[in-house]
């Protein structure tokens, strides 16, 4: 059994930058792929990013260059940086385990956390 709690979302101008973090408890940290999804009133659920249990690292193409995720295995927290961000960035950002090493897709996932609004203002 596998927890996870989002935290950092809130409220930023076109532009600027937020950082997410995502604590998870339960497991041994590092067995899993860890990734970011988010999900737009109206739209499906988004891959956002995924980092391995060794950091190898994959973006969507509409994040790549913005945002970055990385993890210590050390504290059990996986994390988000988003920079330029967005109106369009504006979702729930959800954190997800699984046990591939980087899956792209939600339903590879095992594991969710409750989610944390992200809202970039024009």
């Amino acid at each position: 059994q596998v927890q996870l709690v989002e935290s950092g979302g809130g409220l930023v101008q076109a532009g600027g930058s937020l950082g997410l973090s995502c604590a998870a408890s339960g497991r041994p940290f590092s067995t899993y792929g860890m990734g970011w999804f988010r999900q737009a009133p109206g739209k499906e659920r988004e891959f956002v990013a995924v980092i391995s249990w060794r950091s190898n690292t994959y973006y969507a193409d509409s994040v790549k260059g913005r945002f970055t995720i990385s993890r210590d295995n050390a504290k059990n927290t996986v994390h988000l940086q988003m920079n330029t961000l967005k109106p369009e960035d504006t979702a729930v950002y959800y954190c997800a385990a699984a046990t591939d090493p980087i899956p792209t897709i939600a339903s590879k996932y095992n594991y969710w956390g409750q989610g944390t609004q992200v809202t970039v203002s024009s």
